[in-house]
């Protein structure tokens, strides 16, 4: 296994079995490291997860497979996207008319539903039937719910934000992008964005045994996986080259944040090359 020697550790036999019954169609550095990690939550009982990492970096993709690790090693794990979470189209276009306009576009913390994700996170692991939100990306609007049966032994949340810090004392709050200098020049969406993750998000980060990083390598490699990502989606509803910039600058600040602080704070950190590639993992 490439990853267990990137990461100096020796995978089980269990871990070597799950790998190889996992889809052989799935990107192999993904396989191999969903086996890892689900074996050493179910030795370690790690039962709440957090996955944060730039857009395009395969955190669905990685969710998908630890489920499938799951099932493979007698777990049920339940992975939930903090997409699903956003604040319905007529509750962001009730906040971009009283705090700010940019508050409008999904995606940036503070137009996330996160007391319902605390509650949905949380209760997915007692018995019971929950009720999860899911949010339609082409009409950028939540369509209803679904029902989750609890019970679950691990319950992941995966999201772009997921794990990130609130600003730190000193950090400077001039703009980084045309976005901030010139529809949020007084800072007011800036404001509004850091005063979410530190009194909303936090409570949720601080409830995971475990958080995993993927690192992507740049900004400029979130905006070329975001674009083909939009290849992916209906022509009607895609975005082009010039749009997909403009939407990967509401997420700039946060995720050069996330780059410069969760390689020493997050428990696990998966650092991606160009080409998609893991190119060094770190577990603890």
């Amino acid at each position: 296994m490439r990853l267990a020697e990137l990461a100096n550790i020796q995978p089980t036999a269990a871990a070597l079995a799950c790998y190889q019954h996992l889809p052989a169609a799935a990107p192999d550095d993904y396989r191999q490291l969903a086996a890892l990690l689900v074996d050493d939550w179910r030795r370690r009982g790690v039962s709440k997860v957090g996955i944060g990492g730039g857009q395009g970096a395969g955190k669905s993709t990685l969710g998908e497979l630890l489920a499938a690790a799951g099932e493979l090693l007698g777990l049920r794990v339940v992975v939930l996207s903090i997409d699903d979470f956003y604040l319905a189209k007529a509750e962001r276009r009730l906040l971009a008319r009283r705090v700010h306009s940019l508050l409008a576009t999904r995606g940036p913390p503070g137009t996330h539903a996160i007391g319902l994700a605390r509650d949905v996170f949380g209760g997915l692991l007692n018995a019971g039937v929950v009720e999860v939100p899911r949010f339609d990306k082409g009409i950028d609007d939540r369509v209803g719910f679904t029902t989750i049966d609890g019970g679950a032994d691990i319950v992941v949340l995966e999201g772009w934000c997921v794990g990130a810090p609130a600003a730190a004392a000193g950090e400077s709050t001039l703009p980084i992008n045309d976005l901030e200098r010139l529809e949020d020049a007084a800072g007011v969406w800036r404001r509004h964005v850091d005063a979410a993750l530190r009194d909303d998000y936090a409570p949720l980060h601080a409830a995971f045994d475990s958080l995993v990083f993927l690192r992507v390598p740049d900004l400029d490699a979130v905006r070329r996986w975001r674009l083909q990502q939009e290849g992916e989606r209906p022509p009607d509803q895609r975005m082009d080259a010039a749009q997909v910039d403009r939407f990967v600058q509401h997420y700039e600040r946060i995720t050069r944040r996330m780059l410069a602080t969760l390689p020493q704070t997050a428990n696990v950190v998966v650092r991606l090359d160009d080409a998609h590639r893991v190119a060094a993992l770190r577990l603890e």
